[in-house]
């Protein structure tokens, strides 16, 4: 484990922004209702990212298929703690879990899944410091859609200007445009679930 972890997102007192790519279908239906529903799907894992640029790295600045459209959904941080709370980290690693055997059961049973990979520069580079991906399961993406969720916005038409500032070879116009993301607090119990 080189690299740093820390949560990196917009929140305030009660909330936290997450990134999420979706198609057109999904996403039409999210903003207009501020809810998500079909045709999304409460029966398979969703992943939710506090980082921006991670899902620009991921969905290429909405390029991807069934990742045109990117949504910020505010969710309440009491929600966020909960899936935190009960998260497993998607590999081994013996501070957080004492034993392999100790994290396969408890990796087979947890309905939030936390994966750790390198946050990301505007244009794709690898940075210092990871970002956290959050994979709710079934067991819970029910209560991040009637509970946790507070407002989605659409913010693919900042992605396209983002992506037009990039193409245009204006890197530093595109940076003023992104959401402002600090380090987030994650209390000292989450922080070892969570091999920070």
């Amino acid at each position: 484990m080189s690299a740093a972890r820390e949560v990196r997102a917009d929140f305030d007192r009660a909330t936290i922004v997450m990134y999420q790519a979706y198609s057109d279908a999904i996403a039409d239906v999210a903003v207009k209702q501020q809810k998500f529903g079909p045709p999304f799907s409460v029966g398979r894992m969703t992943w939710i990212k506090p980082s921006l640029l991670w899902l620009m790295h991921r969905s290429n600045f909405g390029r991807k298929s069934g990742q045109e459209r990117t949504l910020a959904v505010r969710i309440k941080r009491s929600g966020w703690e909960e899936a935190l709370g009960s998260a497993v980290l998607t590999g081994y690693e013996p501070k957080a879990h004492g034993s392999p055997d100790a994290w396969r059961k408890a990796f087979e049973s947890a309905p939030v899944h936390v994966q750790w990979d390198p946050e990301r520069t505007l244009r794709g580079a690898g940075l210092p410091h990871d970002s956290i991906q959050v994979g709710l399961s079934r067991a819970v993406i029910q209560r991040f859609v009637d509970d946790w969720t507070v407002s989605i916005t659409d913010l693919t038409p900042l992605v396209q200007k983002l992506r037009k500032h990039l193409d245009d070879g204006r890197a530093d116009q595109a940076t003023r445009l992104l959401p402002k993301e600090s380090v987030y607090p994650v209390p000292p119990e989450l922080a070892r679930r969570l091999g920070m």
